[in-house]
Parts: C-alpha cells; sequence; structure tokens
C-alpha cells in the first residue's frame, strides 16, 4: 500500500439548505430517535410532541444539528423497511420545522428513497451508517441532491456486526475504507463529505479505543469534516461495567478526547453537556 498523502483540511463549512454551517469551531449534534427500540431507553421519543420537545430542547441547549433517525441500529434490533420510514420521518420533519423553521435536520437512513424525499421535505444532511454499501443508489443520489454526506464505516451488517469483528489493522483498514468511500462521493458530485469511523459498528472494545486514539489520522489523511459517534455507547458501559443510562460520565471523557484530536462534529444524547466540553477544550486551544 502507498503511504497517506496528509491533506490539509480546506472545508471550515458544509452547505445546509443555502446556510453554510461552519465547523472551524466543532459543533453538537443531538439525537432524536423517532422509534421506541435504541439501545438508550432515554433517548426514544413517542409522539409528535415528545419529538418536537426534544428537538427544543437539543436547541436551547446548543446543538447546531439534530439527528433524527427512525431505525434501530443496535445489534440485533428489528429492521424496518424504507415505507415505515418514511412513515416515522416526514411527519417528524414536518413538526419540528414548523416549531423550529431554521433548525439543520440531518436524517439517519441507508435507504435512497428514505434521503430523497426527507431531503424534499426540508432535511438538510444525509448520514449513512452503510456510507452506501446497503443501497447502491444513495451515493448517486446524495450527490444529485447536493446535501452534505456523512459516510460511515461499518463491518458486516447492523443485525450481525458485532459477531467477531475482525481486523489486522483496524486504524488502517477504516481510514482505507473512507478514503475510497470519498474518492467515489466526490465523482457522484459529493462536496461536503463528513467522515465517520463508526465506533461501536463491527467492532470490539479494543477495535474502538484504537480507532478514537488515532482519531486525529482521518482528519489529517482525509481532509474532510470528522464525526464522532460515541455517545453512551459499548466501549464506555462494558469497559466500566455500568449501563447505558449511567454512561453520561464517561462519554463526556470521550467526547473531551475526541475534540483534542481535531473532530469537527460530536453526535451525542447529551447535548448540554457536550456543548459544554467543546466551550472548554476550545478555550484550552486559545479560541
Amino acid at each position: 500500500m502507498e503511504p497517506y498523502q496528509s491533506n490539509t483540511f480546506t472545508a471550515p463549512s458544509i452547505n445546509c439548505r443555502g446556510h453554510l454551517l461552519s465547523l472551524a469551531r466543532p459543533v453538537v449534534m443531538g439525537i432524536i430517535n423517532v422509534t421506541d427500540d435504541s439501545f438508550y431507553a432515554g433517548s426514544r421519543t413517542h409522539g409528535l410532541h415528545q419529538i418536537v420537545e426534544k428537538a427544543g430542547q437539543h436547541l436551547q441547549e446548543g446543538a447546531a444539528i439534530l439527528d433524527l433517525g427512525a431505525q434501530s441500529t443496535r445489534p440485533g434490533a428489528t429492521l424496518i423497511g424504507a415505507a415505515e420510514e418514511l412513515d416515522r420521518l416526514l411527519p417528524a420533519i414536518h413538526a419540528i420545522l414548523n416549531h423550529y423553521p431554521e433548525a439543520i435536520l440531518s436524517i439517519d437512513t441507508w435507504y435512497a428513497a428514505v434521503a430523497e424525499k426527507t431531503i424534499l421535505a426540508g432535511a438538510a444532511i444525509i448520514n449513512d451508517i452503510s456510507a452506501g454499501d446497503l443501497d447502491p443508489d444513495m451515493i448517486p443520489v446524495a450527490g444529485k441532491l447536493q446535501a452534505p454526506y456523512i459516510a460511515m464505516h461499518m463491518q458486516g451488517k447492523p443485525a450481525t456486526m458485532q459477531q467477531q469483528p475482525h481486523y489486522n489493522n483496524v486504524v488502517q483498514e477504516v481510514l482505507d475504507y473512507l478514503v475510497q468511500k470519498l474518492t467515489i462521493c466526490r465523482a457522484a458530485g459529493i462536496r461536503d463529505f463528513i467522515a465517520d469511523p463508526g465506533f461501536g459498528f463491527g467492532k470490539t472494545l479494543e477495535h474502538n479505543y484504537a480507532l478514537l486514539q488515532e482519531l486525529h489520522l482521518f482528519r489529517e489523511i482525509l481532509g474532510v469534516p470528522v464525526l464522532t459517534g460515541i455517545s453512551r455507547k459499548s466501549m464506555i458501559y462494558r469497559l466500566l461495567d455500568i449501563t447505558p443510562a449511567d454512561a453520561l460520565n464517561g462519554t463526556t471523557v470521550l467526547n473531551t478526547i475526541a475534540l483534542q484530536k481535531g473532530t469537527h462534529i460530536l453526535r451525542v444524547h447529551d447535548v448540554k453537556a457536550a456543548v459544554e466540553a467543546v466551550r472548554i477544550t476550545e478555550k484550552m486551544k486559545g479560541n
């Protein structure tokens, strides 16, 4: 393999439906699960009133992006189809934008049809845990829509991804994968590509911490924004022998490490704590 060439991060903003969202300072993405099957019970929402309430709370606490997902991707979760995703997501999008018209919405889906219809309904960003691997139409659709595209690395599929994941060199293999995806996405016309190493998706505890240790390489080598999603995940609660409900402190520790290593977006359940981590780490940098 040829050695990587380090790139300079040259995209301090992403275009969200005509609004340029600066990433010169890290931003926080607040999770809104439009499902009752999320691994963390505290993030589940029931009914549009709870969805709008959660959106308002996230925005008030400083979230720059709201990430809506209708499909649980915890290991072993029951998968739903594109039609059911849309049935859950479209009313949520309309309700949130009716109350908060300036909100920047990201849609967590691997279905191209869902991505297209939700972007047309007012969402701004596509967040694809499969980076186009589960639906070959996804990357062309994202390019056509000119929407920022979050491409995440996942070994296997959600139902089986934690069944003995294996790498010879997890950092190199995830980087190789995202370098390839960046090339494909650029060819499809995607201007705003955001890389997500995929913590917890087909990785052991050791794999996750190896990726976090070398997270700075993703920014340096890819030269694109990096998203880190480690909120209340098993790399925290299994290590500490606690539950997801008790994993906020551990999440804040790991988010702080990710910020020190140059991540641009923190995807979290607890916006206030993440915003505080951003403020403190930026102060330490002299910003």
